[in-house]
């Protein structure tokens, strides 16, 4: 099932990377793996996957600890990082995609200085206005920037969000344009540790759309995992 649902989901990826003008190796498929096991995400990196999503630092660490280095897989944090959890949060992912406030910044450049690392990080942005989103305001984005650019232990890759849940997978279209269009306005923020290359959008549901719009990261769970190659997020 997930070697048939991986194939599907690759095709399409494929091919909306194409009607974009771009190629299909150019976007990362992370595998979100929050409903999976641990064999499951064996199964999973046997057949191709090189990059992992969880939700939690909590259910992380378990198949971290699990799987070990063998894997040879790069760990992507997806969920609402608490504060408290940084520690542990820097110690396990190679990339945190939902950095939402300076003072969890503030936190991970604390806890990464320690270990000598210098780690990957998205912002999280609202591009909704949803008051139950996790995120910044659009237009906090520079002053946001300008303080992590005194940070020394953090390297700041791109800009992520999350469209509102639809079955409609065109009304998240207009999401996905905001944030390309905050990553454009933001290009030229020059800083050695700012680079905003990356664009994290699109989840199960609508990852093809997001394509489209300039995501070169997406976030797949349900449409791998589930017996269905289900669409939802």
């Amino acid at each position: 099932m997930i070697k048939d649902n991986l194939n599907s989901v690759c095709e399409r990826i494929k091919q909306a990377a194409l009607r974009s003008g771009r190629r299909a190796e150019d976007i990362v498929l992370v595998c979100v793996v929050k409903e999976a096991d641990t064999e499951d995400v064996r199964e999973a990196a046997a057949n191709g996957v090189t990059d992992i999503g969880e939700n939690t630092v909590q259910a992380a660490l378990s198949k971290y600890e699990s799987l070990g280095d063998a894997a040879n897989l790069r760990w992507h944090f997806i969920g609402h990082l608490q504060t408290n959890k940084a520690k542990s949060a820097v110690k396990v992912f190679d990339l945190i995609h939902s950095v939402d406030s300076v003072y969890l910044a503030e936190e991970i450049q604390k806890e990464a200085q320690k270990i000598d690392k210098v780690q990957s990080i998205l912002l999280q942005f609202n591009v909704s206005g949803e008051e139950t989103k996790y995120g910044l305001r659009p237009e906090a984005a520079k002053d946001v920037l300008f303080a992590i650019s005194g940070m020394k232990n953090i390297a700041l890759e791109g800009l992520m969000a999350i469209a509102p849940y639809s079955e409609d997978a065109e009304s998240s279209r207009r999401y996905f344009k905001q944030l390309r269009g905050l990553g454009d306005a933001l290009a030229g923020f020059n800083s050695e540790n700012i680079s905003l290359k990356h664009l994290s959008m699109g989840m199960s549901g609508d990852f093809e759309v997001a394509i489209e719009e300039g995501a070169d990261i997406v976030r797949i769970g349900s449409a791998i995992f589930s017996a269905k190659g289900g669409k939802g997020k």
